[in-house]
């Protein structure tokens, strides 16, 4: 098939067959399709859009452009979670050991911080020793033994993907919902999932700030998921101020392990990571109802037994065997902490989130080139929930960095991140749409 008759089908809005878009991904994996081919293809997908048919389609083709996992043997029901992204969203490194407790295997396949958003990956790496990139045979004993394993993806998962978002990196098509949702999925599928659930975040924090947008997506990804035979459902959460009261790398891990000992409770963070482990056990069959499926939840956290597991996952994958235990003597410090002092009395109205994650990339914990390295100390802690009434000179949040002037430059860009005013704010619900199969 040619190319470039593909090309022009899609650019006239035409439907593209099974096989015309497996041919396509095939000869942009084996680079017999020119670059300038590509970047046509994800413009003409861009402006065209694609049917649900042919997202399933370019989802499996990109898919099985690499290795796909089998985890044959386990004996559970293999389970995932992604999120799109944001500030202070360190759910996975507690939501993957809860519901492993609960009898689920969750091989967790997570990538790096992009733009103004924390990536798992990078937190992990404040970790002494802790393997992010484990060979398949290591990345499998761990999923077996720990019931989680958290990871990075590897070269020969889904390799096409690889290709065809540096492609669209550089030619204004990333927000192409198809090929967004191609993305995530083909990677996620690759992974041999039985079970997904996504988190879609909304607000002035994610990748998507519109709430119309983040449902399209989530609509989307939905709907390719439980057509390429992966039971799937979506919740909609908000990004309008951080999730967890803190960002940065080492910090939130340290949030982390304070959340599995039971440290965290009554917060926005509890609150979405419980829903997400309650649409886990539902969507893999352990549990019938969420109601019952968020009880088992409370209970193998309350009861230690996912700090337990979290503990052991860290352990299997080169980190400290009394991790959980010593966090605070084997993560990187900051040498300076400084408050940041409410300005005026009044309720803690609003916040540029947004700002708050570009800020912790500005102090080292984030990249602004790919080749950039992280420093892990670094990041905010102590942020005030949204709704808080304040009296100036009132801590907000802290500082953490490794010099006076950028610590006192970071504390000047965090107060100008938030708005003060005398009457109380309406706020969005944690949890918005709850979207499941068609």
């Amino acid at each position: 098939m040619l190319p470039q008759e593909i090309i022009r089908r899609k650019r006239d809005g035409g439907h593209l067959a099974e096989t015309e878009i497996r041919a396509f991904i095939e000869g942009l994996s084996a680079e017999t399709i020119s670059e300038g081919q590509v970047a046509a293809f994800a413009m003409a997908v861009f402006f065209q859009g694609m049917s649900a048919d042919e997202i399933v389609a370019l989802t499996l083709a990109m898919r099985d452009s690499g290795d796909v996992l089998s985890w044959h043997g386990v004996g559970k029901p293999i389970a995932d979670k992604h999120s799109t992204g944001g500030v202070g969203d360190n759910v996975s490194l507690m939501l993957a050991p809860i519901v492993a407790a609960c009898g689920l295997a969750v091989p967790m396949i997570s990538g790096r911080g992009l733009g103004h958003t924390g990536g798992t990956l990078d937190k992990l790496q404040s970790i002494p020793g802790y393997n992010v990139m484990p060979d398949n045979a290591t990345f499998r004993q761990t999923v077996d033994s720990s019931g989680c394993a958290i990871i990075g993806q590897t070269g020969d998962l889904a390799p096409a993907d690889k290709r065809l978002y540096a492609i669209r990196d550089v030619t204004a098509t990333v927000e192409s919902i198809p090929l967004i949702t191609a993305s995530i999925l083909s990677k996620k599928l690759a992974a041999g999932l039985q079970s997904l659930v996504l988190d879609v975040k909304v607000g002035n924090g994610a990748f998507m700030a519109r709430a119309e947008d983040a449902e399209s997506l989530a609509r989307s990804l939905v709907r390719v998921a439980n057509g390429a035979g992966v039971k799937t459902t979506a919740l909609l959460t908000d990004m309008n101020q951080p999730l967890a009261d803190c960002a940065g790398n080492s910090i939130e891990v340290q949030n982390a392990v304070d959340f599995l000992k039971g440290e965290k409770t009554g917060t926005r963070l509890e609150e979405v990571t419980l829903a997400l482990a309650a649409e886990m056990l539902v969507s893999a069959g352990v549990e019938s109802e969420l109601s019952m499926a968020m009880e088992a939840a409370t209970q193998v956290l309350a009861a230690g037994r996912a700090a337990e597991i979290f503990g052991r996952m860290v352990k299997d994958l080169g980190g400290p065997a009394d991790f959980v235990e010593k966090s605070k003597t084997y993560l990187p410090q900051a040498s300076w902490t400084i408050p940041i002092l409410a300005e005026a009395d009044g309720y803690l109205s609003g916040c540029d989130t947004r700002g708050l994650g570009l800020c912790v990339v500005g102090l080292g914990g984030g990249r602004t080139k790919p080749s950039d390295a992280i420093d892990h100390s670094v990041g905010l802690s102590g942020f005030v929930p949204l709704g808080t009434k304040l009296g100036r000179g009132d801590p907000i949040a802290f500082v953490h960095a490794n010099d006076e002037t950028s610590a006192k430059a970071a504390a000047k860009t965090v107060q100008a991140c938030y708005t003060i005013a005398p009457d109380a704010p309406s706020l969005p619900a944690t949890i918005g749409l709850r979207i499941g199969a068609d």
